[in-house]
């Protein structure tokens, strides 16, 4: 009876995590990444995403241990995973996927100011990945392999997480900022001759930057809350990322682009927290100064 219970219990909490923010960007990735492994060729990228998740649990959990956390299950460790599977290739060997994930998370807990990271988790992986070990990346889970039609699916489950995690403003400013540049660079042919503009307004790279855009541009600890914060940011993300596409291509251009704004992002942070502290103590000063006045006053 007290089994049964205890499974009741599990999946009410289970029911309420999917309701809240994280859970609706955990459960549209999962779908994406079931979806994407339909294709024959994609199998394995199931495996790889076992193990990017068992990679994650581990260190999250580990370092949870040592923090002496009663949580030691990392949601977030789940969702850096899948994202790192879903933009790697296939075929990228278990012992690499778990490097990259490794990479990726050890960038949370070191990088950062005071309890929020600086870089995008997934983001900062995958681009030490492409130099370090020269990874392919497919950007499969984003459905980019899939028929053109697909891409109704990841348009929906993205603009949905995106409403959820109340980053509308920062995703528009994002993809109109990336659109926009590419067309005006494919109407005046500026860029590479090898990896043109145009190139980037067809399928698969538009997966790609939608992908990035609804669930890595939008993760909330990397990114701004107030509105006009969130506009620069998209638009910073999308006019680094361009400018990288159209003077050196490759495939690290969304990535780095998010890093920066990232960079931004926590300067930003720590400028607008400097001024605040300036201010309170400022305050505290004249107040102090006050009450000695008051106190000479009365003695």
């Amino acid at each position: 009876m007290n089994k049964n219970l205890g499974t009741q219990s599990n999946s009410d909490l289970f029911i309420r995590f999917l309701k809240t923010p994280k859970g609706y960007v955990f459960a549209a990735l999962t779908l994406l990444t079931l979806i994407a492994a339909l294709r024959p060729q994609d199998h394995f990228g199931l495996i790889n995403a076992a193990i990017a998740i068992a990679t994650g649990l581990l260190i999250d959990g580990g370092i949870a241990l040592l923090q002496r956390r009663q949580k030691l299950f990392s949601d977030g460790a789940v969702i850096t995973a899948l994202i790192v599977t879903d933009v790697l290739s296939h075929a990228t060997p278990w012992y690499i996927v778990a490097a990259t994930t490794a990479v990726a998370l050890f960038s949370k807990h070191i990088l950062k100011i005071g309890r929020k990271p600086i870089f995008n988790p997934a983001a900062f992986g995958l681009l030490v990945a492409i130099y370090i070990f020269s990874t392919g990346q497919s950007w499969w889970g984003s459905l980019a392999l899939m028929p053109t039609w697909i891409t109704l699916l990841l348009l929906v489950t993205g603009v949905i997480v995106t409403i959820r995690v109340n980053k509308f403003p920062q995703v528009t400013a994002f993809l109109f900022t990336y659109f926009a540049l590419l067309l005006i660079m494919a109407v005046f042919h500026l860029g590479l001759p090898s990896d043109t503009p145009a190139d980037a307004l067809r399928v698969p790279f538009v997966n790609s930057a939608l992908y990035l855009a609804f669930f890595m541009v939008t993760d909330p600890p990397t990114s701004p809350a107030p509105y006009r914060q969130q506009i620069w940011f998209g638009v910073i993300s999308a006019l680094v990322g361009t400018i990288i596409f159209a003077t050196q291509g490759g495939l690290a251009y969304l990535l780095i682009g998010l890093l920066i704004a990232n960079s931004w992002k926590a300067i930003w942070q720590w400028r607008s927290q400097s001024v605040k502290s300036m201010k309170s103590s400022e305050a505290g000063s004249r107040s102090r100064r006050k009450a000695g006045g008051d106190a000479h006053i009365f003695q």
